[in-house]
Formats: C-alpha cells, sequence, structure tokens
C-alpha cells in the first residue's frame, strides 16, 4: 500500500495542482487521488456533493504551526470546520481550541478535549454559552462587549475563579473582503482602544475578583495575506499594555494576534508566508516590550482556516451545461448550500474535472449550483475541458474551511458527508444530511 508521504514524494509538481493537498497524485486516465484514494471512487461510493478531508494535511499543517511558533500557544478555529475526527486529530497534534458556541464546545467535550485548552469567544454569548463554559471549565473566556462583565462575573459567582481575556479592536483594517474585516471600530466585536472604551471595560473587570485578566486579544480580519498588519497590531497592542501598566501597575502573561492567516484558492495565488509572519512578530513583540520596559507576553494565535482549507477538497456532479452566445453555464449538484463563501464573498475556485481524460481544448466556463440564486456561483471564467459534459465529477480544491461548517439547508437540500482520507483509505467522518433528518423537526401544524 502506497502510504500518503510516499505519495507525496512521487505526486506530480504540476501548476494546476500547487493547491491541492500534498497527497495529491494525477493519474493518466484523468483521475486524482488524494491521500492515496482515487476522488471519482469517493464520488461514486459516497455520492455527490461530498467533502473530502486529507489527514494527513490537517496534521502536518497543524505541525508546521507549532514549528514555526514553537514557544507560542496554537488555538485551532473552530468554525472553520469541526467534527468529532477534527478534534481529535487537533488535540493529538497539541493544539487548543476556539470555540464560538456552546454547542461547538459540547462536541469538543464528548471528544475528551481538555476544557483547559479550550477558549471561548463571542460578541453575543449566551447564557447557554457561558454556563456551559464554566461548567466544563475552559481556559479562557474571551469578553468581547462591557455587559459581559457583569453577566460573566455573576455567573462565575462570589466563590468562583475564571480566567478571561478581552478583545481589543487596534483600529486596523485588515482582510480580503470588507466583510471579514473585523479590527476596525465600526462592527460589532470587541472594544476600541482609540475612544477608551477597552481601558474602561479593562478596569472594570478588574473590579471582579473573581475574574482574572490574562491578556489582550484581537483579530483583524481574515484571508490576510500581508505580515504588515500583524506588526502593526503589535505596536498598538503592546502600547495598551504600558499604558496599562502606568495606570494600575498591571503586567498582562498573554496576547492573542488571533487568526486570520490567508492561503490561497486558486494557482498562483497569494498566501501568508507563515515562517517569515512568526519570525517578525517575535522580532516585533520583542522590541516593543523592550521599549515599554514589560516583560513580553506569550503570544497565542488562532489558525482556522490556514488548517483546513487546503487540507479539504469538494466533489460535485455535473448536471446540466447550457451554452449562450455570450458565456458557458456549467450547473453542478451543489452550490451555495455546501459551498456558501463564493455568494457570501466572491471567492472563485479551480474546479477540475476528474474520473475521465478529455483531449478537448480547454474552454472558460461559469461554474454554477443548483439554486435558485443568481450569486450562486462557485467558479468563474473556470478553464474546463471544451466536452464537459452531465454525469462529469468537478474536483474543487481548498473547500475546507467555511464550507460544510457554514452550510444551509437552502430549498431543502440536505448537507453534504464529510469524509477522511490516509494511506488509501477512506472513512466517514459526517453523514449525508437524510430527508428524513431534515423534516423531522417539521411538527405540523
Amino acid at each position: 500500500m502506497t502510504t500518503v508521504h510516499e505519495a507525496a514524494a512521487t505526486a506530480t509538481t504540476s501548476a494546476d495542482l500547487s493547491v491541492w493537498p500534498a497527497s495529491t497524485i494525477e493519474h493518466l486516465r484523468g483521475d486524482l487521488a488524494v491521500g492515496g484514494v482515487p476522488l471519482a471512487e469517493i464520488a461514486d461510493r459516497y455520492g455527490t456533493p461530498v467533502h473530502v478531508f486529507d489527514e494527513a494535511e490537517v496534521r502536518d499543517r497543524c505541525r508546521t504551526y507549532l514549528d514555526a511558533f514553537p514557544d507560542a500557544e496554537v488555538l485551532y478555529a473552530a468554525k472553520a470546520f469541526l467534527c468529532h475526527a477534527m478534534a481529535r486529530w487537533i488535540d493529538e497534534e497539541g493544539l487548543g481550541l476556539d470555540v464560538w458556541s456552546a454547542d461547538e464546545l459540547e462536541l469538543a467535550a464528548t471528544t475528551g478535549f481538555p476544557p483547559d485548552r479550550i477558549v471561548l469567544h463571542g460578541n453575543a454569548k449566551s447564557p447557554r454559552d457561558l454556563d456551559t463554559a464554566l461548567r466544563l471549565g475552559v481556559g479562557r473566556i474571551v469578553i468581547a462587549s462591557p455587559s459581559e462583565i457583569a453577566r460573566l462575573a455573576a455567573a462565575v459567582g462570589p466563590d468562583g475563579h475564571q480566567k478571561v481575556m478581552i478583545r481589543v479592536v487596534p483600529g486596523i483594517s485588515a482582510g480580503g473582503h470588507e466583510k471579514i474585516r473585523t479590527g476596525t471600530g465600526a462592527q460589532q466585536f470587541g472594544l476600541s482602544i482609540a475612544d477608551g472604551y477597552a481601558r474602561h471595560a479593562i478596569a472594570r473587570i478588574l473590579d471582579q475578583p473573581q475574574l482574572q485578566l490574562t491578556g489582550l486579544h484581537c483579530h483583524l480580519g481574515s484571508q490576510i495575506t500581508s505580515v504588515k498588519p500583524y506588526l502593526v497590531a503589535v505596536r498598538r497592542m503592546v502600547g495598551l499594555m504600558a499604558r496599562l501598566y502606568d495606570q494600575h501597575g498591571l503586567v498582562l502573561p498573554e496576547l492573542d494576534l488571533g487568526g486570520g492567516h490567508g492561503i490561497a484558492y486558486r494557482p498562483g495565488g497569494q498566501a501568508l508566508d507563515l515562517t517569515t509572519l512568526a519570525r517578525r512578530i517575535r522580532t516585533e513583540l520583542a522590541d516593543a516590550c523592550a521599549t515599554a520596559w514589560l516583560p513580553v507576553p506569550r503570544l497565542i494565535i488562532e489558525p482556522g482556516r490556514a488548517i483546513a482549507g487546503p487540507a479539504g477538497v469538494a466533489l460535485h456532479r455535473v448536471l446540466a451545461v447550457k451554452r449562450t452566445d455570450e458565456r458557458v453555464f456549467v450547473a453542478v449538484d451543489g452550490g451555495m448550500s455546501d459551498s456558501p463563501r463564493p455568494a457570501l464573498y466572491g471567492v472563485r475556485y479551480a474546479p477540475r474535472l476528474i474520473g475521465r481524460q478529455s483531449t478537448a481544448d480547454r474552454a472558460r466556463v461559469t461554474v454554477v449550483g443548483r439554486h435558485c440564486e443568481a450569486g450562486d456561483v462557485l467558479a468563474v471564467d473556470a478553464e474546463l475541458p471544451g466536452d464537459i459534459r452531465p454525469g462529469d465529477v468537478l474536483a474543487v480544491p481548498v473547500a475546507g474551511a467555511y464550507h460544510v461548517s457554514m452550510a444551509s439547508g437552502y430549498n431543502l437540500i440536505g448537507r453534504p458527508p464529510v469524509v477522511a482520507v490516509r494511506d488509501g483509505l477512506v472513512r466517514l467522518m459526517v453523514r449525508r444530511e437524510s430527508q428524513e433528518a431534515i423534516h423531522s423537526g417539521d411538527v405540523g401544524l
């Protein structure tokens, strides 16, 4: 049996596979194998749409982060994609977990994930979110608004104790789309440095003896491909730490710079250089702290997309091909219900025909979904064989983050199954959502 590592060593290096998992191999018959398993075989066995995760790719990316940030705490952002298997992989690789809800927290707990390595976020935490976090004993809760302070203190109780961080808005615009830029003041996340709300909230936290403030947190946005915004954030966060020391004599031991590390979705696309990021953040943090006469806090980072995204592949079957004078539309059996990011953020992917070899000339086509929305577009100007036809299978790389996790039941189409591949084996991670499951909650009149 060919192992993933042997496959990676012999995999083709053609440019069109540069955004695929490292284990990807191209067969002469036109198919691709990931983790030693032919993708066309998965499509036939599990039906389409189906999402595939390369377990070795997930684990390798976890290790890459730990190697790049050896003195930092690395938390996987569960919102990118979470299931029992993913939680186990993350735990076994030594990462912590960043969750946003009681349900994500409960799922992690059922796998035995250590709660002290879990951080709870949320701009609008429900009573259940807080109660679950306190019951399970999460490591830290990130306070994102002033109203949470009294609520959390009351939930902890006078004899309780909970470590907290505070989410700070450093006033930096960064991210691949305006809808995923969260480092500026004109949105719902965190407390601004510029207007003084962050310092005011910190003073209130310090008045609550049952809340232990361990550090500052910020998250600039998502799909950031430049190092510069993170360096600016370091300077501004350390500047706030210096003011807190002057005002309260407070020395905070932790600094969380969030995630948002950009990845390439198409060959030639930009991605954040992780090695450069780690080196320059360490230098900037050491210099800023030395200037402020502060000890260097322990760094925390929260990658999600950069771990899950490149490890995932979505498989769709072509249902219809429509040719007009202006363009060719290729409609597939999925779309915005299982791959919503193109409709939400205008992201475009590079799908590829698998399962058969074509000698036809390449043509530029628009790959669309099956839903009743003109915005249900997966790829514009995608290069596919000119003889593309119904029944063909398209594979979409870099589909591991914010696809299944944001999937919906639009048009009452069930969410797709998720499978894992490794060492020539394929295993079911998440079952396809059945019509029985979809209709079970509909109680009638």
